[in-house]
């Protein structure tokens, strides 16, 4: 497949490919925006990286009202939501071997877990959504090893579907997850990421709607442990009108050298009139020594939109808050845990897949337990 490059003055303008080739091998550092945040010597492995690797271990745990194919590269259907626009997203489409389409149908329920071994894997996964179909399908990460994946979501028109991906490595383990997303018309679609593990992981995504009146939630919570790098980058991009997208990432860092990113661009192309939209991103620094980067971007090309918006902020724990409970007797321990417990509260409630919550809930008292002991 040919490369491809727009030629605007905004996010679009951004080099897309399958050709690993088509892309320099990134070195870092301020004039590479894509990876200026990203230790290199860790991203290694997935943008220098040799195509023969092996399969990652694919485990179906649930599977309602799904049809689910193991199929080969040759699918008509893969490939065809977005492509690459990085060295690593397109490495990891020319590794995989195999891909496991997951058809939904009506109230539809699928978990899939997705372990990488000791050394380097890939994976490819594409979630097809028809219209007016509906359920959830949750990706769960292990393993020690290096993940290279590709997850391709098409979402039909007047479908509602939450996609759920849950990364919790070991520590040893590493990621690099290239997601791409298409809503067609009147689509509704919830993407939640939840990073609790992992020593190296680096997510993007990229949400495209295709039709009118389409809606994306897309919701993210890490937490973030000293010596370990966890990167969020998310793409909204709005071409059609009548469509509304929400973005709320929330993180926690503890630990020397616990290092988190999280990157937002939304682009209103000039055709998305009655666009609604908005970004936010929270972090919470519960121990000397840790750095979160933030970083929104909004473009707007058209200048009949209904709202556009973005908030970041990076603070330690809110003080008055803490003193506040703990003079009215509340033990400083108990009034820590209530406070983080409370900055995650409306992200957590929004999650409404009940085993997924239930990690996050439990990485966060990890976290607090950790914090404590700092």
């Amino acid at each position: 497949m040919e490369a491809t490059q727009l030629k605007h003055s905004d996010r679009s303008d951004r080099l897309t490919s399958f050709d690993p080739d088509d892309f320099a091998v990134p070195r870092g550092g301020d004039d590479e925006e894509n990876w200026r945040f990203t230790p290199m010597d860790r991203a290694a492995p997935f943008v220098e990286a040799s195509q023969d690797m092996a399969p990652a271990h694919v485990t179906v745990e649930n599977a309602d009202n799904v049809t689910i194919e193991e199929v080969g590269r040759e699918d008509p259907r893969l490939g065809t939501v977005g492509r690459p626009d990085d060295r690593a997203a397109a490495l990891a489409w020319a590794a995989f071997r195999t891909s496991h389409v997951v058809t939904l149908g009506e109230h539809a329920d699928a978990v899939l877990r997705i372990d990488a071994p000791t050394g380097m894997s890939a994976v490819h996964t594409f979630v097809d959504v028809p219209s007016r179909a509906s359920g959830v399908v949750v990706l769960e990460h292990t393993g020690a090893g290096n993940l290279t994946e590709t997850v391709e979501a098409r979402v039909g028109d007047d479908a509602d579907v939450t996609i759920v991906s849950v990364q919790e490595q070991e520590p040893s383990g590493a990621m690099h997850s290239a997601q791409r997303l298409s809503l067609g018309r009147n689509a509704k679609l919830r993407h939640i990421v939840v990073t609790i593990g992992g020593n190296f992981v680096r997510v993007t995504t990229q949400q495209t709607f295709e039709g009118e009146g389409a809606e994306s939630n897309l919701l993210g919570a890490y937490i973030t442990e000293a010596g370990r790098h966890h990167e969020h980058r998310v793409f909204v991009d709005h071409k059609p009108a009548h469509c509304k997208s929400r973005t709320t990432y929330k993180g926690a860092l503890a630990g020397k050298d616990a290092h988190s990113v999280w990157v937002g661009d939304v682009l209103i192309r000039a055709d998305a009139a009655q666009t609604d939209t908005y970004e936010l991103n929270r972090n919470l620094v519960l121990t000397d020594g840790a750095l979160a980067n933030s970083v929104p971007n909004l473009e707007i090309l058209t200048g009949d939109i209904v709202g556009a918006g973005h908030a970041s902020a990076t603070g330690r724990f809110d003080e008055e808050q803490l003193f506040y409970l703990e003079a009215r007797g509340i033990p400083a321990s108990v009034a820590r845990r209530l406070v983080v417990r409370g900055f995650f509260a409306e992200l957590v409630d929004q999650i409404d897949v009940a085993p997924v919550r239930e990690k996050l809930m439990g990485a966060i008292e990890r976290e607090l337990d950790l914090g404590e002991d700092a």
